[in-house]
């Protein structure tokens, strides 16, 4: 560990140094600056409020010497720049400081930084988190929507909105995201079970007392279009409603086959803004269809170090391998009410509830590469190379319906006093949370036929072939899993009841305790029903048959209660700095992923492996830096991330497994954002990451590197705004992704190459409400990989240019 740390430092102290160096160079230019300051302007659709640069303070009207009523002026006080985040609120009743005063890890993805990318997707704001591996997914139902690693551990359970649980599987457009913040470790006293990585939370787009008119428009490769409403409307001097709206379909740059349509809607309103009680009543809603791509498999070819997906071997990037009728039909609709009431100065309650419903219609082709396959990748002869599509017999995921419903609601209290000199903060509430998956299974009526490895038509597998049976009706085409059998129909549930309490007190004005602790008990239960009531066994890839057995329906119900204590000491030695160091614990229980596991909760004796929860514990010490007068933020950590009995997906029956093994990762993360000069942006990440299996009953896993983790990754992304107020001003920048390779199995057997993704933006200010930009993605066109499961790896688009027109009143 020491030697790790060391060889950590060499960049924290490169990152200081280069940080001293630009205070020290703007330091007589920032001198003279304010950090509040108040000034004039003539349109409310001019204020840089709309892009989070200041808040209105109040609006009054000035009559002349000729006693002419003159224009309204609004005084406007700055609060900086919102590329630097490190003072922006984490929007929790639950985290009530901001990121620079809390004492973990959050990165945050503003709105502007949003804009400027023409991020379209939760996945693809991400992109700009160190830390973030996206789009992981290896079954548990197929290609899970979004699939998400924080530090190395799965995060697809652990996505918010608001602050309350989405339980939806689907991939999430961003066209209702005001921001996006990641809460790096575990944070099970938070937010509950799970976090063992992390949280996800999308800050989402709420009323205001300004009116807002807006709208985006962009198309460009791949046939995209996409359009964007927003509409602010105030009603009265508490009253305001808010309305975002979207529509998009494109297909995929380098990608033959693929394609995606999609429209959502988020109406919302509020009630009593800037008074005492404030409710907010939202709606979201998207509908989503679009194909599935499991992409290329993974196969070791003579000769290979590793294996590799068949595209590193010559096999084109665009070839889809799978049929016409592979679908992913998503409808995702949430709820929410919130409340908050301000009794005095030290005590304010909050009351957060959402209903969700959830439904998916899913059918997806998995490729085998086998023998034959192999053979013609060995010899070059790739033309005369099959892959297999999946057959009745091992179609994992089967083709599916799932409907899902949930309900969470939090209640917290907030109350801050003194007890002598020492001041305290303290939050208390309860949590309660409930999930409920209903799932068909179907399965085809005889074999799908095999995809030519250089040519694919998915046109070629006709309707009739691969026409859906009720699993019940053919259950000899069903696979066997053990402790369950062939069973066509099944359904789970969650039930969470979570109390949480915690207090930070101020021993002096410049350090303070913080610890607190979350107590749960998560109920769930996972039955399998309907088909025949005995089937005919066979031997795994033969035809030998074992004789018929039973096959029950069955119920597999458990119950965990957990206690997750945190700990933090931070110091604050001026107002610009927050230094701190955290302990902290999180605890994933066996059928937490209720909707997105095809067999959430594994059948086995309590007590064994297969039923104990994964927990995990964080040391993080770390520092938050705001310089050049909140210009530029920064942040540097140095963490450790134990996991016990960590979780993996069974490639057959795409099942949550706990594995046992004992799993580590250690690293340092730098991050830097804000204004460089007036009009020059910047937002810079670096990862180092050590990850391992440092315990494992499966001696080839033992001191390998965790799959899907990189040991390196970086982000950087600028931008200038040249002549700002001239006709002819303009806005060019761009930035580059890079992702070291990663394994895709913890025997480190299977790996592919880094990721590096070069992307640019160009823009022109028409006047005051128009704006062109031009985003391209990409530029280089590499083949990289953003989807990747344990025997399969999607090539990522290619080369991809969009133009967007925007219009803001």
């Amino acid at each position: 560990m020491s030697r790790f740390i060391h060889q950590c430092l060499k960049p924290v102290s490169a990152f200081l140094t280069l940080s001293s160096a630009v205070g020290a160079a703007y330091a007589d230019a920032a001198a003279t600056e304010d950090t509040t300051w108040s000034s004039e302007v003539s349109s409310p659709a001019m204020l840089p409020g709309s892009d989070g640069l200041v808040t209105l303070d109040e609006q009054e009207s000035h009559s002349g010497a000729d006693g002419v009523q003159a224009r309204n002026v609004e005084r406007i006080h700055v609060i900086g720049h919102p590329f630097n985040t490190i003072h922006a609120s984490n929007d929790m009743g639950r985290m009530p400081q901001d990121v620079m005063h809390t004492a973990q890890t959050i990165d945050v993805v503003p709105r502007e930084l949003i804009r400027q990318q023409n991020a379209k997707s939760l996945d693809e704001a991400l992109k700009n988190v160190p830390g973030i591996t996206a789009s992981i997914g290896e079954g548990a139902g197929g290609l899970n929507g979004d699939q998400f690693l924080i530090r190395g551990f799965p995060a697809q359970n652990d996505i918010y909105e608001d602050g309350l649980r989405d339980f939806g599987v689907y991939g999430r457009d961003s066209f209702a995201y005001d921001s996006v913040n990641v809460i790096k470790g575990p944070s099970s006293q938070v937010f509950g079970n799970g976090t063992t990585g992390g949280a996800i939370n999308a800050v989402t787009k709420t009323p205001s007392l300004t009116n807002h008119y807006g709208a985006d428009f962009s198309g460009g490769s791949g046939n995209y279009f996409r359009g964007t409403v927003d509409v602010n409307q105030r009603i009265n001097k508490t009253t305001a409603f808010r309305i975002a709206g979207m529509g998009a379909a494109n297909n995929v740059v380098g990608r033959n086959f693929l394609h995606d349509q999609r429209w959502g809607i988020a109406p919302s309103v509020a009630f009593g803004l800037g008074t005492k009680t404030t409710l907010i009543l939202q709606l979201m809603h998207q509908t989503d269809n679009s194909v599935p791509d499991f992409g290329m498999p993974v196969v070791k070819a003579r000769g290979s170090v590793y294996a590799r997906p068949l595209s590193e071997y010559g096999v084109p990037r665009q070839n889809f391998f799978g049929k016409q009728q592979d679908h992913n039909h998503t409808d995702d609709t949430m709820e929410t009410l919130r409340l908050a009431h301000k009794f005095n100065s030290h005590l304010t309650f909050r009351n957060d509830l959402r209903f969700g419903e959830y439904s998916r219609s899913y059918e997806a082709s998995k490729v085998v590469c086998k023998a034959g396959c192999i053979a013609a990748i060995n010899s070059g002869l790739l033309a005369n190379g099959l892959v297999n599509r999946t057959t009745p017999h091992n179609s994992v995921p089967l083709p599916y319906k799932q409907s899902s419903w949930s309900f969470q609601n939090v209640a917290s209290v907030q109350a801050d006093f003194k007890t002598g000199t020492i001041r305290h903060q303290l939050v208390a509430g309860v949590d309660m949370e409930y999930v409920h998956d209903s799932r068909k299974q179907y399965v085809y009526p005889g074999e799908v036929q095999a995809a030519n490895l250089l040519s694919p038509n998915p046109r070629e597998v006709s309707y009739a072939s691969v026409r859906l049976l009720p699993a019940g009706q053919n259950a000899a085409n069903m696979p066997y899993l053990p402790g369950i059998g062939k069973k066509p129909n099944n359904n789970g549930y969650g039930f969470d009841t979570g109390i949480f309490l915690y207090d930070q007190l101020w021993l002096a004005k410049w350090v303070s305790l913080k610890g607190g602790l979350r107590w749960d008990r998560w109920q769930s239960g996972y039955n399998v029903t309907g088909g025949p009531d005995e089937v005919n066994r066979t031997i795994k890839g033969t035809n030998k048959s074992l004789g018929m057995i039973s096959n029950e329906d069955k119920h597999f119900p458990q119950t965990t209660n957990t206690v997750n204590p945190t700990a933090s000491l931070i110091i604050t030695p001026s107002k610009w700095q927050t230094v701190y160091f955290t302990y902290a614990s999180s605890t994933t229980p066996t059928g937490m992923y209720v909707t997105s596991g095809a067999v959430p909760v594994r059948p086995g004796k309590k007590g064994t492996v297969d039923n104990k929860p994964q927990r995990a514990q964080l040391y993080e010490i770390g520092s938050k830096f705001s310089f050049l007068h909140d210009r530029m933020g920064a942040t540097i950590t140095l963490f450790r991330l134990d996991k016990n009995n960590a979780l993996t997906t069974d490639p057959v029956s795409n099942a949550t497994l706990n594995t046992g093994d004992r799993q580590r990762n250690q690293g340092l993360e730098l991050s830097l954002g804000g204004m460089i000069l007036p009009g020059w942006n910047i937002t810079a990440t670096y990862a180092l990451y050590d990850p391992k299996t440092t315990a494992s009953a499966t001696a080839e896993h033992r001191g390998k590197q965790i799959q899907y983790v990189p040991h390196n990754q970086a982000t950087l992304w600028s931008a200038y705004e040249a002549f700002p107020n001239k006709p002819w001003n303009f806005t060019v920048g761009g930035g580059v992704i890079w992702r070291q390779g990663v394994y895709l199995t913890n025997d480190n057997l299977a790996k592919v190459p880094a990721n590096v993704e070069f992307d640019t933006v160009l823009s022109h200010r028409i006047n005051k409400h128009w704006v062109m930009a031009l985003n391209g993605y990409n530029l280089a066109n590499r083949l990289n990989y953003s989807t990747l499961f344990r025997g399969f790896a999607s090539p990522a688009p290619g080369r991809t240019f969009l133009g967007r027109l925007s219009m803001d009143y």
